[in-house]
């Protein structure tokens, strides 16, 4: 029996996603419960979304980004928007938490869903600082969410962008070999440099109405995110004097450059500014973090990256 792949479940639905990142991960083959194993006779669980370490919760952004795929959350360890949502409003309330960092490791996914989790993002920041790390990609849908928060880093060899939304889709025309099927590719108005050589067959104006109004969602949000207006966002994520060239992705330091992001820093020093300025204060006699105490935020951190 033939198992399908992860890029079977995305249909012809619109995406904000970067194609070359996303192709290892959609090639791989959509999970398959074994039958009688006890984790899924009990039924759907939640699986571990975030940790939290002195006053720090560490929320992972990764795989393919999907509305509400559980199956992708618990087998394949990918966020959702559902899931993130979630996640946002039980921090919020959450007195044990002074702040949160969403880390991403995410080449975007779908349109699906996206708004309302980069919302949610916005809406924890208006109650507790919200920080986003690059580790090592934050790609399309990735850098919606991550324009949300109230600062943007990038660890070095890490990329973020790929701003735009895409869709491909099928038709069938008259065969010469195979099926007849032919794939067409479109990018949004100002993603032209996202996936080259768009096709310009006929029915396309209402693929592209539609690409167009996810692309500007996604422009407002990030431009609120960054402070900016919308022709300032599009002129800094184009590669060229024309605006409609966005969509490429930068390295750390060309996002600094161009305002979508704010530094470039280690994980590791990164963490350490982090639980340094949220961490509950020292008891008398001490000074600062121990190291004791910095070895147990190590290890939460590096289960939330697993």
């Amino acid at each position: 029996m033939t198992i399908p792949t992860l890029r079977a479940m995305l249909g012809g639905g619109i995406m904000a996603l970067n194609e070359a990142a996303a192709q290892p991960l959609l090639a791989q083959p959509m999970p398959q419960p074994v039958a009688g194993d006890p984790v899924q006779m009990a039924g759907p669980q939640t699986p571990e979304r975030f940790v939290i370490e002195r006053g720090v919760a560490v929320v992972p952004v990764r795989g393919v980004l999907t509305a509400n795929s559980m199956m992708l959350e618990r087998y394949m360890g990918w966020a959702t928007y559902q899931g993130l949502t979630e996640t946002c409003a039980a921090l919020a309330t959450d007195e044990a938490v002074a702040a949160i960092v969403l880390e991403f490791d995410t080449p975007g996914g779908m349109v699906l869903g996206c708004a309302g989790a980069a919302a949610a993002i916005a809406e924890l920041g208006q109650i507790k600082p919200v920080h986003a790390l690059v580790h090592p990609l934050a790609a399309s849908a990735g850098y919606w969410l991550a324009s949300q928060a109230r600062e943007i880093t990038v660890a070095p060899g890490a990329s973020l962008g790929s701003i735009g939304a895409g869709v491909m889709t099928g038709a069938y025309v008259q065969p010469g070999q195979g099926s007849g099927l032919q794939l067409f590719e479109f990018t949004s108005p100002h993603a032209r440099a996202k996936w080259p050589d768009p096709s310009t067959e006929e029915g396309r104006t209402e693929i592209l109405r539609s690409l167009g109004e996810a692309e500007a969602r996604f422009h407002a949000a990030a431009a609120a995110g960054r402070g900016m207006t919308l022709e300032d966002l599009r002129s800094r994520a184009s590669v060229t004097e024309d605006v409609r060239d966005g969509g490429a992705l930068f390295d750390g330091a060309e996002a600094v450059k161009r305002g979508l992001a704010d530094r470039e820093e280690s994980r590791m020093a990164f963490y350490g500014r982090i639980l340094g300025a949220y961490a509950p204060a020292p008891r008398s006699g001490t000074r600062g973090m121990s190291r004791s105490a910095m070895a147990r935020a190590r290890v939460a951190v590096a289960r939330a990256a697993m």
